[in-house]
């Protein structure tokens, strides 16, 4: 028997697109395959390029499937098709990619041949790199959110744009959490637009106290929603609508109507029932390129809020930040399930301490490597008696993302 199966190629709008090993099974426990992935993309090809096409993009590939972490891919491979353009980004570190520019249905199939599964575009056109035109308020849940919460915060928000003049646009974000799109005049550099999403998220803060945080530091949040105001970063991305995440359902980034955002779930949206609803009743988010707004009144309340209140300076003798919380670190590892085996080796060695502790204080965070993800593992023992607090102790693994590896 062949390793593999023969490459399909397939006609899409006019032009010949291969996908190499259709029949392999990507989403074991939904049963799709390779070809089924792409052709849901096909199927609700006109929203997903409403939210990525025209756009810069991270390539987050996952070659080997959605149990092995992805590797994330700036420059646009050599042998890209003539379909697919390109642009080319600087970032703050003094490097610059070439990255792929999609634009219609095709680059889509490509795409995903790939091995990428969501989309991750920058807020930005190809043809104006330095202006973006899309606000992004992320809604990110601590452990222990439930959905509920979630929605209260997103309703909120929704208030604070209309109070500005802006218009938001919800989606799932196919994990937990909620994303409330704006589309905005390309007239604001990032920093600005960085500035109009952090006041925007001070005051859903301001207006929901407990619900709500727009502390930076993930120690400090408690059982509250983050409004994520740094996703509006220069270099960010996030995964756009209609993206296929890497979950065990095969769900979806799918966008919604601010009627459906209280009784939805985001369990409820995945490749097969994405493609039926996009059939059904198209995308809710038709008119969102029909609806620019200025973030004049948001700068504007920039300036009555005042500057956002710093994190403290102080440093431990390797220079990095001196936390107010009693934290300590658990583990560094390459994998997620390596992760959480940390944590419950650290839980069992510290029964009473780990029986005191709340969701919020249990940290498992995916970081950012070279080209791919690593995972911190720590623990905040705030509501652990001092008594019953473990001290720092070695790292139960300690994996160096950035090993043999030399600074650029």
């Amino acid at each position: 028997m062949p390793s593999t199966t023969p490459a399909e190629i397939l006609e899409v709008e006019g032009r010949e697109v291969r996908i190499s090993s259709p029949t392999k099974v990507v989403f074991p426990d939904a049963g799709l395959t390779k070809l089924d992935l792409v052709r849901y993309y096909l199927a609700v090809s006109d929203g997903a390029l409403r939210g990525a096409g025209g756009r810069p993009m991270v390539l987050k590939r996952y070659p080997k499937g959605i149990d092995v972490e992805p590797f994330f891919q700036k420059r646009v491979p050599e042998n890209h098709p003539d379909y697919v353009g390109t642009a080319t980004l600087h970032y703050a570190r003094g490097t610059s990619a070439e990255e792929a520019v999609i634009r219609d249905a095709a680059g889509l199939a490509w795409v995903v041949n790939l091995g990428c599964l969501d989309l991750n575009p920058h807020p930005v056109r190809a043809e104006d790199l330095d202006h973006p035109d899309e606000l992004r308020v992320d809604l990110d849940p601590m452990p222990g959110v439930e959905w509920s919460q979630i929605v209260d915060v997103a309703l909120i928000a929704r208030d604070v744009l209309d109070d500005v003049g802006l218009v938001g646009w919800p989606k799932t974000s196919g994990s937990r959490g909620l994303h409330v799109l704006v589309r905005i005049a390309p007239d604001c550099d990032f920093a600005a637009v960085r500035l109009a999403a952090e006041t925007l998220a001070r005051e859903v803060e301001n207006r929901a106290p407990g619900l709500a945080t727009a502390r930076w530091w993930k120690e400090e949040r408690g059982e509250s929603v983050f409004v994520d105001f740094n996703q509006n970063a220069k270099d960010r991305t996030v995964a756009s609508a209609y993206s296929i995440r890497a979950l065990p359902d095969a769900r979806v980034s799918t966008p919604l109507t601010w009627d459906e955002v209280r009784v939805s779930r985001p369990e409820l949206f995945t490749v097969r029932t994405v493609a039926e609803r996009y059939a059904d009743i198209g995308d809710p988010h038709a008119g969102i390129d029909g609806a620019v707004g200025s973030l004049d009144a948001l700068l504007a309340l920039a300036e009555e809020l005042g500057p956002a209140e710093k994190p403290p300076r102080g440093t431990s003798r390797d220079g990095r930040r001196t936390s107010t919380m009693p934290l300590i670190e658990v583990a560094r590892t390459k994998t997620k399930p390596e992760a959480l085996a940390a944590l419950d080796e650290w839980r069992s060695r510290h029964p009473d301490a780990d029986a005191a502790l709340h969701p919020a204080d249990v940290l498992v965070d995916g970081m950012r490597g070279s080209s791919s993800l690593w995972y911190r593992v720590r623990v905040n023992l705030q509501h652990v008696p001092e008594e019953l607090r473990p001290s720092q102790e070695p790292l139960l693994a300690d994996y160096d993302p950035w090993a043999g590896r030399t600074p650029s």
